[in-house]
C-alpha cells in the first residue's frame, strides 16, 4: 500500500452493526472505554468522543411506503482530499500523508480547537485533560506496514473494503447501481473528494448526523487563502524592521532604555 492514494469503502448495506470495527479501532489504538447509561438506542456511545474514533450509528427508518427497517452506518473521519482542519492547524499537527489521508501528531497539537470547528462533518473531539484533540488516523502505521486498518480487518461481512482511489471509486458506484431503488455514492465528490466513502441504501438525507452538502466554511477559505498570508507577510515586516534596527543602531542596551524612559518623562 505504500505510495499509493487509499480510499476505504463503507457499504452499509453490508453492515450488520455488529460493531467490530469499533472495539478494534478501541484495542489497536489502546484508547480507553468509559461507562455510559442507555439513553434509549443501541448505539453505544451516543456519540463520537476523544476516546471513540469510530461509532456505530443506529437508526430506525420508515419509508414513504411504510415499510420500517434499521439503518447502520460507520462514522468516523473522512480524510478530506482538501481538508479544512488541515487547513486551519496552526501547528502543524494535521497534515496529509503520502496515502491522501489525514494524520495527527498528537504531541504538536496545541489544543486550539480550530479544526473542530472548521471540519464540516464534525469529526474531532477535544479532551479537556490532555488539552487535545483527537481521531482516526486510518491506522496510518499500519498502511505503513502495509496492513489494512484495524476496522477493515476486523469486518466480517466485507462492508469495510480499502484500497487505491479510482478503484474503489469504480466499485462503489458499481455496487450502488446492483442495489438499485435510492442506492447512492456518498463522499466522492465532497471537498475535492474524500478517502473514505459510502454507499448508502438511501439518500443522505435520511442519515443522522451526515451532511448532506458538506463544504469547507467560506471563512477557513478566507484565512487559508488570504488572511494567513497577510498575517505571515506583516510578521515577516516586523521581524525585517527589528532586523534593520539591530544593523543599523545596534542592541539596545540597558543604559539607552534608561534614557529614553527619563526623556520621555522629562
Amino acid at each position: 500500500m505504500k505510495g499509493i492514494e487509499l480510499v476505504k469503502l463503507i457499504d452499509t448495506s453490508l453492515c450488520t452493526a455488529c460493531r467490530g470495527c469499533q472495539v478494534a479501532c478501541k484495542q489497536w489504538n489502546e484508547v480507553p472505554a468509559f461507562r455510559t447509561k442507555n439513553n434509549g438506542s443501541y448505539q453505544n456511545p451516543p456519540d463520537l468522543q476523544w476516546n471513540t474514533w469510530t461509532l456505530i450509528r443506529f437508526q430506525e427508518y420508515e419509508d414513504a411506503g411504510g415499510k420500517f427497517t434499521w439503518l447502520f452506518r460507520k462514522d468516523g473521519c473522512m480524510h478530506c482530499t482538501d481538508a479544512a482542519c488541515v487547513r486551519v492547524c496552526p501547528s502543524g499537527a494535521l497534515y496529509h500523508t503520502p496515502f491522501g489521508t489525514v494524520g495527527l501528531r498528537k504531541e504538536k497539537c496545541i489544543g486550539c480547537k480550530e479544526c473542530v470547528s472548521a471540519c464540516p462533518f464534525n469529526i474531532p473531539r477535544y479532551d479537556k485533560a490532555t488539552d487535545k484533540i483527537y481521531k482516526c488516523d486510518l491506522c496510518q502505521g499500519r498502511l505503513q506496514d502495509n496492513l489494512s486498518p484495524a476496522c477493515v480487518k476486523s469486518c466480517p461481512t466485507g462492508a469495510l473494503t480499502i484500497g487505491a482511489r479510482e478503484a474503489m471509486i469504480k466499485k462503489a458506484h458499481a455496487r450502488a447501481k446492483a442495489l438499485g431503488g435510492d442506492a447512492n455514492v456518498y463522499g466522492d465528490k465532497f471537498v475535492d473528494g474524500t478517502h473514505v466513502i459510502y454507499v448508502l441504501k438511501e439518500k443522505p438525507e435520511v442519515y443522522d448526523a451526515l451532511p448532506v452538502n458538506p463544504h469547507v466554511p467560506l471563512s477557513v477559505m478566507a484565512w487559508k487563502d488570504l488572511l494567513k498570508p497577510l498575517s505571515l507577510v506583516a510578521a515577516g515586516g516586523v521581524l525585517a524592521a527589528s532586523f534593520l534596527h539591530y544593523i543599523i543602531h545596534g542592541p539596545k542596551t540597558p543604559d539607552d532604555a534608561d534614557n529614553q524612559t527619563k526623556e520621555g518623562g522629562a
